[in-house]
């Protein structure tokens, strides 16, 4: 296994093409193409497999990413080690809604506190309607929020991560053995409905879309409720990757299956009201989420030292 391979496979999986990869790293598609095979052929499962709008993860594939993304970072930290620390100082309000504080902002937040010792972020975790409230009364400096949900004309959004969202099922269920599921059958299935961060409405959204609708067992605001009751066979539910995690607190497998109707993804982002002018901390927190998810180069470039 070489470095190389795990820079490629980490550039496909941010931007969800090869050729978006290949563009960023500034080489040809058959190299980008050719070191996901290999890579591949030496883990002995496919990390991808390609749909209509690019290249999607398997399981496996999104489990892999984390080491990968570990394995460079460390490399970089051990590279930089008489590089001095950025001096810029400073305090930023930074708002976060549930699902982004759980499962989005940690592993960034210690990455940009030993990146900028100097600056201080102090977090807040409300609901997006308070948080909306806080960026427009200049309460917060900037928010970390699902932007597939905000529609305020007076915020500016950029959205940074687009997290695919799956049907989960139990391991042994006969959708994840076939690989596939039509909303037909999942109507026909218990299913088991996320409340937090608006998860029911965005879900019932994309169902009405289609002529079913989900046979709701149990409606509730944890994560973890929803994967062990899908662990155990309970029912069936669609979230995004993002959230995924391939075993239950149980310690049973989840599987993830693609439908036959394209769902939407849960886009993840930075909010801030239109017209303010960054300070030089936000300039900072701005710009390192910037070329962390939207300047692949940039970021791997950090990793080659």
């Amino acid at each position: 296994m070489r470095l190389r391979q795990l820079r490629y496979f980490v550039a496909t999986a941010e931007t969800g093409q090869v050729s978006r990869a290949a563009t960023a790293l500034s080489i040809s598609q058959s190299s980008v193409t050719g070191a996901i095979r290999d890579l591949e052929n030496e883990l002995g499962t496919p990390l991808f497999v390609r749909s209509s709008h690019g290249m999607d993860m398997t399981a496996a594939g999104r489990e892999f990413l984390a080491y990968a993304r570990e394995i460079l970072d460390k490399i970089a930290e051990a590279k930089k080690v008489t590089v001095q620390h950025s001096p810029v100082n400073g305090v930023i309000s930074l708002a976060a809604t549930y699902t982004v504080i759980g499962y989005f902002l940690p592993y960034h937040l210690d990455r940009i506190a030993r990146l900028y010792p100097g600056l201080e972020i102090r977090l807040h975790e409300l609901n997006r309607e308070s948080i909306e409230e806080g960026l427009l009364s200049n309460r917060f400096d900037m928010a970390m929020v699902l932007t597939s949900n905000l529609e305020n004309p007076d915020l500016e959004t950029e959205t940074l991560l687009r997290s695919t969202r799956r049907l989960w099922v139990a391991n042994e269920h006969p959708f994840n053995r076939r690989g596939k599921a039509t909303f037909e059958e999942i109507a026909r299935e218990d299913y088991i409905m996320l409340t937090v961060d608006e998860a029911a409405h965005t879900t019932m959204k994309y169902w009405s879309r289609t002529d079913h609708m989900p046979n709701v067992r149990l409606r509730t605001s944890s994560v973890e409720a929803v994967r062990s009751m899908v662990a155990n066979g309970r029912g069936v539910t669609i979230l995004s990757d993002m959230v995924y995690r391939p075993w239950s607190l149980e310690g049973k497998r989840i599987g993830t299956v693609p439908t036959d109707v394209e769902i939407p993804s849960m886009d993840v982002g930075l909010a801030w009201r239109k017209g303010i002018e960054f300070s030089d901390s936000l300039r900072v927190l701005h710009d390192y989420f910037r070329q962390y998810f939207l300047s692949p180069q940039s970021h791997l470039s950090a990793s080659r030292g």
